[in-house]
């Protein structure tokens, strides 16, 4: 997949759709506890920067669960759709979301120590811990002014 092409995805019910442009193949795997409990597992996401549009009319829902991130929901059936920085400067749409989930490499797994030990992804990829993760969101804050 080309770092420049525009997919479409949608929620369960396809009243909120969207397009959003992917960085890359390279998804991302998080084990926090509030993805858990949002996704009702593992939340697979793709980082595609600023680019996620919803269509008109898309009954999106927000939740916002930490100081910087807020979670975007189907306000219909209840979709995981977007977690995204407050500001929408950063945002990783469910790979779930989209038809073919599938094309996009797992790269990463985030708030591996919080990740149940009745399950392990095969293969091999980067992890970060937690205070791996807090650490990285804490200098990019910084580095803003």
């Amino acid at each position: 997949m080309a770092e420049t092409t525009q997919l479409s995805g949608s929620c369960m019910c396809g009243a909120c759709s969207f397009t959003a442009t992917p960085s890359g193949q390279g998804a991302g795997a998080c084990h926090c506890g509030m993805c858990r409990h949002w996704s009702g597992g593992i939340f697979m996401s793709v980082d595609c920067g600023n680019s996620v549009e919803f269509a008109e009319g898309s009954p999106v829902k927000s939740y916002k669960a930490s100081d910087w991130g807020e979670r975007l929901f189907c306000g219909e059936c209840g979709s995981s759709l977007v977690w995204q920085l407050q500001d929408g400067s950063m945002q990783n749409a469910s790979i779930q979301c989209f038809d073919k989930p599938g094309q996009f490499d797992l790269s990463v797994e985030v708030f591996i120590d919080n990740k149940p030990a009745n399950y392990a992804l095969a293969g091999e990829r980067n992890t970060m811990t937690e205070a791996e993760v807090i650490a990285l969101f804490a200098q990019n804050a910084e580095g803003q002014s």
